[in-house]
């Protein structure tokens, strides 16, 4: 009877949750995934939703607030923009500032942290900003446009992370710490003067065992230099303070909740205050004497106030407090404790590394470590913090990625960001039939923060006896990667002579088309050539898609959506004498539909005498270059956006790959061209040009990675040549660049290794590719009308090649497309 009457009342339960950050946004996902059937209203201060504060520094180099947002909860009252100003523990009811009053059953803080700024004179000066909000990084870029240097107040985590900004910002930039390294919180001494030897060599001024005196202002009021007790004064216009947080707990102290002596609002391990009704979680939250700022524990105790306002038995017992990051491009990693009666430490000072690892006093069980300049120990070795040592110690300092995984306990955690340990990754593998990470990502969360868990998810799989095996179809063993190698290096040209000589039996509709993607890649002849023609799928094998009604498709390539008079009277005419339905599409150029198979050599005869040559929209190639008019018209443009555009779709017209390729080149920040949503994108900088690679549409839309800024034309084209090559020659057979660089071992980061700093070795090679097919490319349309063996295939009848019998009538299902019609009652909505 109880359980019916707590269920009913959960069935009417108000839950008000004030905050709306990330740690919130997982209470109410956590929530909505447990069934929780009453109301949820959610204040927040800002005026947007959550969004992702670790990756907030990527704002500032191209990412956008969309990028970063979460998305919205179902089923949520949000409101945004609203400050709430009292509790009223008592009528059980929350106030704003706009003097609503919201009732509740149950009350969640979720109101984060304040960032501290020490009382220093001139805090308050223009110039001066705290790093804790999307709306302070767009103030700091407005200051910096005018600024020549910059400094950061606190040399911890989010302060080097504000360096680097400023640093992207153009900016000279100095870091003051008042410890005697960088970094107190996750290394030590040793570790923190490596770090310290990486950061300057970028260029960066480091101040450490410093304080600040005064900053001081100019004639105009606005800051111009920062004073240290010494009486050194730093050249500076930006002051980007960065010195701890503070938890946000004024609306808790104002209704009698208990507090901390040092702040924070005190909850047991259920996540409850001394009120019942009411709980906190993440930096608000004071847990067993302690406040939490990493976003692991963070989201452990959103769940467990989840759990408990369910009627969970879920406790908060503390949480992994290990860290691994890349700051300025160095790694840094913190797992377990910093001290142990035993240490074993490794230190290369001319290579930057610096590693340690604490043990316990009968060297039998690992205490903690840290590693700066090389992380690699990090993903093997935390997990068995606190366990007996899977080896011996100075071997344990070498340990790469994923090496000692394969022997973790069920209950060592593999995922501390999202609470994840090897038994549920391991059940979910068994009970779900999982056979890649993408699976294990979707199931447990494992891997879809910080990612530094992936190769560890990978080393899991295989043990767990998944066969995650290379074999591109039963007829090859190798991968396509494997494939691509053997095809180039020993010059085959043709699929028998591939199958006979590293395959068994005739091939199948999977490796005969990925073969012929190679051959083309390579540019082993036209895809219609004797062979080869056989490989291609339908559309390959007429040069057009097929429609849905059987008719084939004409799609002319319009570099970067640029197009004379000229060629649109043609296309027009075309269109009309053929009986061609045609479409604008949003990819800057113009779809002609509904030709039959024997109109097609026509057709192009027509297009190519006007100049036209295929756009590739039935291959997996480059199909469009898309560009806004940048600098040559828009009055925001800061570089010439089509010319590029241009340039770079005559480069890499008629280039096969694993999958279609898409681009485009935005003119200016604005992002008109939605570069961003394409497998490679360039945005115009003040300075030359920002290139993002990944990106792509479709099922799952991915907003692609920033690789390179401010680049050359030179140096862009040169890096998108390699990028290209490299995902042609290594991606799986109709792997989008999205998913290929997803999972690619080392991510972004080791693209950049392999691509800008030739780690492989391999570039030149790469630059020659690309080279061999700009020089080599032709048109495959051109060459079909002008070879009568290959316009043999383009008839509609076999036993009639020429003209169709004239008895025989086609008919056209319809001419536009019709226009919907709204219903007058949702145009009013």
């Amino acid at each position: 009877m109880k359980d019916r009457e707590r269920m009913e009342d959960r069935t009417r339960m108000r839950l008000v949750v004030v905050g709306h950050g990330p740690t919130a946004h997982r209470l109410i996902e956590t929530l909505d995934a447990r069934g929780f059937d009453g109301t949820v209203t959610v204040f927040g201060e800002e005026p947007r939703p959550a969004y992702d504060r670790v990756a907030l520094t990527s704002y500032l180099s191209g990412k956008s607030v969309e990028d970063l947002t979460y998305p919205a909860p179902d089923g949520v009252t949000l409101r945004t923009g609203v400050r709430v100003t009292a509790i009223d523990r008592v009528n059980r009811a929350v106030t704003t500032d706009a003097g609503d009053s919201e009732p509740y059953d149950v009350l969640v803080l979720a109101t984060g942290s304040a960032p501290f700024v020490p009382p220093v004179p001139g805090r308050d000066l223009p110039g001066c900003f705290v790093y804790r909000t999307i709306d302070d990084l767009d103030a700091i870029r407005d200051a910096s446009r005018d600024a020549r240097a910059g400094v950061v107040i606190g040399g911890g985590l989010l302060g080097l992370e504000a360096a680097d900004a400023l640093r992207g910002l153009g900016l000279e930039t100095h870091v003051i710490e008042m410890s005697g390294w960088l970094m107190p919180r996750q290394v030590d001494e040793g570790g923190g003067s490596v770090l310290r030897g990486h950061i300057e060599g970028l260029g960066l001024t480091i101040h450490t065992g410093a304080g600040v005196r005064s900053i001081e202002a100019g004639p105009d009021g606005r800051v111009t230099s920062l004073v240290k007790p010494d009486g050194e004064a730093i050249d500076a216009q930006v002051v980007v303070f960065s010195a701890g947080i503070r938890p946000r707990d004024e609306l808790a102290r104002a209704c009698g909740l208990e507090v901390g002596e040092r702040g924070g609002i005190v909850v047991d391990a259920s996540m409850r205050t001394s009120d019942e009704r009411i709980y906190a979680i993440g930096e608000c939250a004071l847990a067993a004497g302690m406040v939490y700022g990493l976003v692991g524990p963070c989201n452990t105790q959103a769940e467990v106030a989840a759990e408990r306002i369910l009627d969970g038995p879920a406790t908060f017992t503390g949480a992994d407090m290990s860290t691994k990051l890349k700051l300025l491009g160095v790694e840094v990693a913190q797992f377990g404790a910093m001290s142990g009666a035993l240490d074993v430490t490794y230190m290369d000072p001319v290579g930057g590394v610096y590693k340690r690892l604490f043990i316990s006093d009968d060297a039998k069980t690992l205490l903690g470590g840290i590693c700066v300049g090389d992380a690699g120990p990090y993903n093997a070795l935390r997990p068995f913090v606190g366990k007996p040592l899977p080896g011996a110690p100075s071997d344990l300092l070498f340990a790469g990625a994923g090496k000692a995984s394969v022997d973790l306990p069920d209950d060592a955690q593999v995922c501390s960001c999202n609470n994840v340990t090897k038994g549920r990754i391991c059940e979910a593998i068994a009970d779900k039939g999982l056979t890649d990470v993408q699976g294990i990502k979707d199931c447990t969360r494992a891997g879809t923060t910080c990612g530094s868990c992936v190769p560890m998810l990978k080393q899991i799989l295989v043990k767990s006896g998944v066969d995650v095996g290379k074999a591109l179809c039963e007829h090859f063993a190798h991968s396509r990667a494997e494939l691509f190698d053997i095809v180039n290096v020993r010059g085959i040209t043709t699929f028998s002579q591939l199958i006979a000589e590293h395959g068994t039996g005739r091939g199948c509709d999977i490796c005969k088309p990925a073969v012929a993607s190679i051959l083309a890649s390579l540019g082993r002849g036209h895809i219609l050539d004797g062979e080869q023609a056989a490989l291609q799928d339908t559309n390959d094998q007429f040069l057009a898609n097929i429609q849905k009604n059987g008719t084939y498709s004409v799609v002319p390539r319009i570099p970067g959506g640029e197009i004379t008079p000229d060629k649109l009277i043609v296309i027009g005419e075309v269109a009309r004498d053929f009986g061609l339905y045609t479409k604008i599409t949003g990819a800057q150029r113009i779809d002609l539909l509904g030709a039959r198979v024997e109109q097609l050599p026509a057709i192009w005869r027509r297009l190519v005498d006007a100049g036209f040559e295929s756009g590739h929209a039935y291959g997996k190639a480059l199909r469009t270059v898309k560009s806004c008019v940048g600098s040559t018209w828009c009055r925001y443009g800061v570089q010439d956006s089509v010319g590029l555009a241009i340039a770079l779709e005559l480069r890499y017209r008629g280039l096969r790959s694993p999958h279609k390729l898409k681009s485009a080149v935005s003119g200016c920040a604005r992002e008109c061209a939605e570069a961003r949503s394409k497998d490679f994108g360039i945005i115009a900088t003040e300075q030359g040009w920002n290139l993002y690679v990944g990106g792509n549409g479709g099922f799952k839309p991915r907003h692609a990675d920033l690789l390179a800024s401010d680049l050359s034309t030179d140096d862009l084209v040169r890096t998108i040549d390699r990028f290209l090559m490299f995902y042609i020659r290594t991606a799986d057979r109709l792997q989008r660049t999205a998913a290929w660089l997803e999972n690619l071992d080392g991510g972004l980061d080791y693209l950049r290794e392999v691509i800008m700093e030739d780690s492989l070795g391999i570039c030149a090679e790469l630059d020659a590719q690309m080279e061999r097919h700009v020089s080599t490319y032709v048109d495959e349309w051109r060459a079909t009308i002008e070879d009568p063996d290959k316009l043999r295939r383009f008839v509609s009848f076999v036993n009639a090649p020429g003209v169709p019998d004239p008895s025989i009538s086609f008919e056209t299902e319809r001419d536009q497309i019709k226009p919907m019609l709204i219903p007058l009652e949702v145009t009013r909505r």
